[in-house]
């Protein structure tokens, strides 16, 4: 049985499905509010990554950029960073720490 990679508006979803069919049934059955943006088959083990716990849902600008330029900026300090991102793009404290952390987990 082949994994789907399958992308909603809120979600980054890895299943083991029969066709794309049953990859988007998963979906529907599990985040009923969710629109599937991407369907690809992928060869890994099943996982989910929640935009939204990385700080980036439904934001139109893109930022991964910003966060690892306020990386490369505070010299991979993390404490700096997180204050350059808040300065530069107005976010609070915590959402500034999850794009930052998440950054330096997707290897900055």
């Amino acid at each position: 049985m082949p994994l789907f990679e399958v992308e909603t508006d809120c979600h980054i979803i890895i299943t083991w499905a029969s066709d794309e069919d049953a990859a988007s049934t998963v979906v529907n059955e599990a985040y009923p509010g969710d629109r599937v943006i991407r369907l690809t088959k992928r060869p890994r083990d099943t996982w989910v990554i929640s935009k939204s716990a990385l700080g980036i849902a439904a934001k139109p600008s893109d930022p991964c950029s910003t966060a690892r330029d306020c990386l490369s900026k505070a010299a991979g300090d993390k404490v700096h960073a997180i204050r350059l991102y808040m300065h530069e793009t107005g976010s609070d404290l915590e959402r500034a720490r999850k794009v930052i952390e998440s950054n330096m987990v997707m290897g900055w």
